[in-house]
């Protein structure tokens, strides 16, 4: 294995049979600014795609609401025809009215149309993983979960997550289909879905952390997080990766990018290994951090 291989990261099985490196790309980043329209450069965005199977990372997450469609495009333009391995995860639910605006809408037709669309956006014939990107509070969750199970059944989508839930909505969802990932928010500072963390766990369900590099007052010059990165010759946002990785063998971390050297940077974390007793450090300065937020 190289410095720079994924595939350190460990695997983690989607649904109970679809592997996937847990280090993960989320592709959010190689649109324009805003999560709007084309990137600045576009070049090194698609430099960026193609560099993930070079570096072990087989596991891609997108959004149809990423540009809008400009991350699927670019994704599709980049890597396909897609390595037999590599498994690109896509979601809807959020419709786009401009730079920074995203907006529920539920509607089962709606969320069956979308899933059509990234089909056709991706290159591909049945989508790995699709995710509900928001529960719309506008419709009920049953008829979204409904929608969700019939793509399930006509062979659209191989494997269903949700995003940004409780356990309770998580419980809801698996009486209608079998709940594969959970895309949530959270790292070392943001603990707001710890319980969510813990029940996927119990449930060998892959838990999708977005935003995982954030550790916001911790990467300070003298701080816990930034001895123990001097310590081990690494940025701080290589620990608090390395950190999220020890924390669970259920959690697929996705940071994103659209430069090569970032993309590099964050690979190169899975040769971190923090000892029990920098974990446990960690952890307790994280969970402070987010008691005092």
């Amino acid at each position: 294995m190289s410095d720079f291989d994924a595939a350190k990261s460990g695997q983690f099985k989607i649904g109970g049979d679809l592997p996937v490196h847990r280090l993960g790309f989320g592709a959010m980043r190689i649109t324009g600014a805003g999560i709007w329209g084309e990137p600045d450069d576009r070049a090194e965005a698609v430099r960026t795609l193609k560099r993930l199977p070079q570096l072990g990372i087989n596991f891609i997450d997108t959004a149809d609401s990423y540009g809008p469609d400009v991350s699927e495009l670019l994704i599709k333009e980049a890597l396909h025809p897609y390595g037999k391995d590599l498994v690109v995860a896509t979601k809807g639910g959020l419709t786009r009215t401009g730079p920074n605006v995203w907006v529920p809408l539920g509607r089962p037709e709606y969320l069956i149309q979308q899933a059509h669309k990234s089909l056709r956006n991706l290159g591909v014939d049945r989508i790995d993983l699709w995710q509900l990107h928001r529960i719309d509070s506008k419709v009920p969750a049953a008829e979204q979960f409904d929608a969700v199970k019939s793509l399930l059944d006509d062979g659209i989508i191989r494997h269903a997550g949700l995003s940004e839930v409780s356990v309770a909505e998580i419980e809801a969802a698996s009486k209608h289909f079998k709940v594969a990932t959970v895309q949530n928010r959270y790292n070392l500072v943001d603990r707001t879905s710890e319980d969510v963390l813990d029940y996927c766990q119990k449930h060998d369900i892959g838990f999708i952390p977005w935003f995982p590099l954030a550790a916001g007052d911790l990467a300070k010059e003298g701080s816990l997080l930034d001895t123990i990165a001097k310590r081990h010759g690494a940025a701080p946002s290589q620990i608090a990766l390395a950190w999220v990785l020890k924390r669970s063998p259920v959690m697929l971390p996705i940071p994103g990018t659209g430069k090569v050297k970032h993309l590099e940077e964050n690979t190169a974390a899975v040769n971190i290994t923090l000892s029990d007793e920098e974990f446990a450090a960690l952890d307790a300065e994280g969970r402070k951090a987010f008691k005092e937020a």
